[in-house]
């Protein structure tokens, strides 16, 4: 298995702020527009250093979305931000008819998603949302794994003509990916080549999917470990070419099972290369208060949840 280093640990959030203050650099027509979570989101260095193009709307989550929109009109990018749970369920109806059929040039980021979120409790954590937005025509979705990607996913996205989810957290992760790698939509990263099951993961759960990765090497298990950080439009190419190797695959995400990830590589693969398939994901169940990685073993999305899906699924060869 290759080595994976840890750079530090940082949350994936800080990893959106840095993004954003490059683009305040780079790209004059990059604006950003907040719903009272200004330190939350990590976005105060691009509003200190670019007051005029920064709106603060309040917590008038879809006010922020039909500004947006309007705002491309005028050649702007805006980048929208708050928690991930009022970026989708608060202003679906504004997203599809403002954003997505109009197909705006509009960056819906999203922090605080998933059960990470900790002790905010099931009103704040999100997990519906991929499925949500990936439902959504002409709407791209991507979820990174660490500060670094986010940071390249951040940048990359002001450069796509049209609407772009970008999913992130709060907790503090491992920083593995490679600094200052360039960001390609729809590319997948293969993190270990193997021969035995195919794990693909997304956002925090990729860390946990290189921890099992080791525990089943020393169990005689030989993974291939893809992040797949972009969910839309998926990398069906590196899917296939990995699971005509191994013949199995577990999925791994910090969502629910219906329509996230593991719902994309089931259907792919219903059509293309029917195939044993495990997903690590919560169960058709809101979250609850608590600390992160406790809820995610509660939740059985964990490093050893994956480690028995993937024994679980090579059992089905």
């Amino acid at each position: 298995m290759k080595h994976i280093k840890i750079q530090n640990e940082k949350d994936t959030r800080s990893g959106f702020g840095a993004g954003l203050e490059e683009l305040g650099k780079t790209n004059p027509n990059v604006v950003a527009l907040c719903a009272d979570l200004i330190g939350s989101l990590k976005m105060d260095a691009f509003k200190a250093q670019n007051p005029e193009r920064f709106f603060q709307t309040g917590i008038a989550e879809a006010n922020m979305i039909g500004m947006a929109a309007g705002l491309t009109i005028g050649g702007k990018i805006p980048f929208t931000g708050t928690f991930a749970n009022f970026s989708t369920s608060r202003v679906y109806d504004q997203i599809r008819q403002s954003v997505a059929y109009s197909n705006k040039n509009v960056k819906v980021c999203a922090s605080h998603a998933g059960l990470t979120l900790g002790e905010d409790g099931a009103t704040h954590q999100v997990l519906e949302d991929i499925g949500m937005m990936k439902m959504l025509p002409n709407m791209v979705v991507i979820s990174p794994a660490d500060y670094n990607q986010t940071k390249a996913a951040t940048i990359a996205i002001a450069d796509y003509e049209g609407p772009v989810y970008l999913r992130f957290g709060r907790p503090k992760v491992p920083n593995f990916t490679e600094e200052n790698k360039k960001f390609v939509i729809g590319q997948a990263d293969v993190l270990n080549e193997g021969k035995d099951v195919t794990i693909i993961a997304t956002g925090h759960l990729v860390w946990k999917a290189v921890e099992a990765g080791r525990v089943l090497l020393e169990k005689g298990i030989n993974p291939e470990i893809i992040n797949m950080s972009t969910i839309k439009p998926l990398d069906a190419k590196t899917v296939l070419d990995s699971i005509r190797k191994t013949r199995c695959v577990v999925t791994a995400e910090e969502h629910m099972k219906n329509g996230g990830l593991g719902d994309s590589i089931a259907q792919l693969l219903a059509e293309k290369m029917p195939t044993p398939l495990e997903m690590v994901a919560v169960d058709d169940s809101f979250g609850e208060s608590g600390k992160g990685e406790e809820l995610l073993s509660k939740y059985n999305i964990n490093t050893v949840n994956i480690v028995e899906a993937v024994e679980k699924v090579i059992a089905r060869k």
